[in-house]
């Protein structure tokens, strides 16, 4: 088996030491992915902008891994107030919907006070 890294280019990933995704054979695990634009290393205020960030973010590493939003079959959401995740669904059920990938919520403190919501997902390469 074959394991390859990516990298979003994030300076969070050279700080704290760790890869976007790593690829292990037909497996791809995307790591935490804020709603940061790694371009800019910038971040908007509204929950709904980040979380379509982060899902852009997710699907240029699946794409990079050579899967896509399809292959998903697990996806972890992080958020600071529990309260605000309902707000989210829309977003999340317009890449999540038909796919339907086993799912979990959990609300913790994110490493910057700027992030509202982080996501992680595991998938499998379609053959």
């Amino acid at each position: 088996m074959s394991r390859r890294l990516i990298s979003s280019g994030s300076t969070f990933e050279h700080d704290i030491g760790y890869s976007r995704a790593v690829v292990d054979g037909e497996w791809v695990f995307v790591s935490g992915t804020t709603g940061f634009d790694y371009q800019t290393m910038t971040v908007a205020d509204d929950l709904l902008e980040q979380t379509e960030q982060c899902l852009k973010n997710i699907g240029a590493a699946l794409s990079e891994a050579g899967a896509g939003f399809t292959d998903i079959v697990r996806v972890t959401y992080v958020l600071p107030n529990a309260a605000e995740f309902p707000a989210c669904w829309p977003v999340l059920r317009k890449y999540f919907g038909e796919v339907r990938p086993a799912a979990m919520m959990i609300s913790a403190g994110l490493a910057d006070p700027r992030m509202k919501i982080e996501i992680e997902v595991t998938a499998r390469k379609s053959r």
